[in-house]
């Protein structure tokens, strides 16, 4: 019988309102999850004193409709028509804080020519009196006119103190180009930073000075800079912590007194410090001024979270049948960030038929114990025992795994990680039940991460390198497995709307002498959610001429995916995934298989919701047929 496969996991955080607590009103009731109101009315908006309708028209003359849109996503007038404002004064306000935002949206396509007129109740806002009174029979109309005028160009650009030794056409400042008011200042803003980069803590612009030629329709350009003094950071000290050491918050910070000033170095301890998971909010601030002996003393001030935790979740597979997992936490053991996690999940409840059953279930429990800063700032310890039972559709597996390891930053994209492990497995597969194994590996590994954002990258690459030379006591028996994976990610257009994600993924496995001698927990499937969509979990295996799964030796996985942004929150992914699984330790490319499909994705605050929906292109005889996906972030 065919199969169809669907997964999903959800981890909820909800905030119901009762009857029964205080303080609630109990006729509302309101269910939310992920932020996202689910059902129940939203809280009303406090009262508004004197509410006054209006209406509003938007006029934008011979604009090109993408200025045209961008000037009806500026005017807060035109956003919050539905909404009174308060008083026939409050709405003059209104009007004129929103000529002046259209007017610097004018100004941001070089439009500096440009004219916005407005009226209210048929007068104009620069005439009214100041205490206008506007007929109330009716919503008041208010009417915006919009000439946008000719675009100008950068004519002469003059740099000053520091910038004049630096090219302008370096940062997009060239006679003829873009004149918007956002290219001169985020130029003149990469222009300060790169002084301030030459350890340079009091670099100031100075002078700014934007001149529009409406005759010629240009505009002409003057930036002065100056750099001050090169100075080291001077004293470094740690305000609002309380349960972590200060001591500790300074150390993990790299930040040292003497270190040459760095704005990027500052930048980087406090992504750093947030990284830790034990602060709310964590700020790096400079001294206005430097300290008697020409230093720069630094403050970090720190907002501590929540230490504890625990969670629950649940999820269910068409194939798996139902779970649930849990887990407790703590961020902070020691004082010094230290981090200790107790997990545990149970899986199959679907399949459950009676109570006596219980035995078939799979089974997972850890405990997790990792000290940020060991030995050194850029050194992470972990050590961790977890046992788990697992039933597929190829073997059996009851193991228990202990395992230490410690990495090392290299640099701010590379990283490196060594440990020891023992695993003990006892496996009914393929090749007989009762299978016992007792594994020492070494494992050791290499990560360069260059993405812009883990979650949702839209730049840069990620790739890994493992090898994990092994032994196993019982069989007597030594093997390495040796594993790649790089992805990388290319943005196009507005805001990167499209992006262009690739994975390949390879891994092989050396010595052992009979495949039977390798753990079937160490030898490679493919299939599932990160691996060949469409097809279900390791359903791409060499198989023994009884059509008994026995993994392999070697694999090859490649994803295709682009991620398009419909809107600001809505996404749509098409993808393209191919993959095999040999037992040779070279992959021989007789059985390979493809899936394909596409993906929703809504965008939040913490990363991307997924769900995708794909199909094997070439099924295996009562395989899979599709397959459906969810879960938090981008599939890589």
């Amino acid at each position: 019988m065919p199969k169809f496969s669907y997964a999903f996991r959800l981890g909820l955080a909800v905030l119901v309102a009762s009857p029964f607590l205080p303080g609630t009103d109990s006729t509302a009731m309101a269910f939310e999850i992920f932020g996202i109101r689910l059902f129940g009315a939203d809280e009303p908006d406090r009262d508004i004193i004197d509410p006054l309708d209006y209406t509003v028209t938007l006029e934008t003359g011979a604009a090109e409709r993408d200025l045209r849109k961008s000037l009806e996503r500026t005017s807060l007038l035109v956003a919050d028509e539905d909404t009174p404002v308060s008083g026939d004064l409050g709405l003059v306000i209104k009007a004129r804080d929103d000529r002046d935002r259209l007017v610097a949206t004018l100004y941001e396509n070089g439009l500096y020519g440009g004219v916005v007129s407005m009226t209210i109740d048929g007068r104009d806002i620069d005439s009214l009196p100041p205490n206008p009174v506007f007929d109330r029979s009716r919503p008041v109309p208010v009417a915006i006119t919009i000439q946008p005028g000719e675009t100008f160009t950068l004519g002469d650009v003059r740099l000053e103190g520091e910038a004049a030794r630096l090219d302008p056409a370096e940062f997009d400042l060239v006679a003829g180009g873009n004149a918007g008011s956002l290219v001169i200042l985020r130029a003149t803003e990469q222009m300060a930073l790169r002084v301030k980069e030459e350890g340079r803590p009091l670099t100031a612009v100075t002078r700014r000075d934007v001149v529009a030629d409406h005759e010629n329709k240009t505009v002409d350009l003057t930036i002065a800079i100056d750099g001050g003094p090169v100075a080291p950071l001077g004293v470094v000290t740690v305000k609002g912590a309380r349960a972590v050491d200060p001591g500790f918050v300074q150390y993990y910070s790299r930040l040292r007194p003497g270190q040459t000033y760095s704005p990027e170095q500052l930048r980087k301890a406090g992504e750093r410090l947030r990284a830790l998971g034990v602060f709310s909010s964590v700020t790096v601030n400079e001294a206005e001024a430097l300290d008697q002996d020409g230093s720069l003393p630094i403050g970090i001030v720190v907002s501590e979270g929540k230490h504890r935790y625990f969670g629950i979740g649940a999820s269910y597979s068409s194939l798996d049948g139902g779970g649930i997992e849990g887990y407790w936490g703590h961020r902070n053991l020691f004082g010094e960030a230290e981090s200790l996690r107790i997990e545990g999940s149970v899986r199959g409840l679907g399949e459950l038929k009676n109570v006596s059953d219980v035995s078939s279930l799979d089974y997972t429990a850890g405990i997790t114990f990792i000290k940020p800063g060991a030995f050194v700032p850029s050194g992470t310890l972990e050590a961790s025992i977890k046992g788990s039972t697992l039933e597929t559709d190829y073997y059996d597996a009851a193991t228990v795994t202990g395992k230490v390891s410690y990495a090392y930053e290299l640099t701010d994209t590379d990283s490196v990680n060594a440990g020891v492990s023992l695993a003990y497995d006892s496996i009914d597969d393929a090749f007989g039940d009762g299978n016992e194994y007792l594994t020492f590996g070494i494992p050791l590994g290499y990560i360069r991460d260059t993405r812009d954002n883990r979650l949702n990258a839209t730049e840069g690459h990620y790739g890994t390198i493992s090898l994990t030379p092994s032994y196993d006591f019982f069989g007597q028996t030594f093997f390495t497995s040796l594993e790649g994976s790089i992805s990388a990610y290319l943005g196009f257009g507005e805001d990167d709307r499209v992006v262009l994600a690739g994975r390949l993924n390879a891994g092989t496995l050396v010595g052992g002498g009979d495949l039977s001698a390798i753990p079937a927990t160490r030898r490679f499937f493919a299939g599932g959610g990160g691996s060949v969509r469409g097809y279900s979990f390791q359903e791409i295996t060499p198989t023994t001429d009884a059509g008994d799964g026995t993994g392999g030796r070697s694999y090859l996985t490649a994803n295709l995916e682009a991620r398009i942004n419909v809107t600001d929150t809505i996404g749509v992914v098409p993808f393209f995934d191919i993959g095999t699984v040999t037992d040779n330790t070279v992959p021989d490319f007789s059985d390979i298989k493809m899936g394909a499909g596409v993906g929703l994705r809504y965008m939040t605050p913490f990363g991307p919701l997924r769900l995708d929906v794909a199909v094997p292109l070439d099924p295996y005889d009562g395989g899979s047929r599709y397959a459906i996906y969810a879960g938090i972030g981008q599939s890589f």
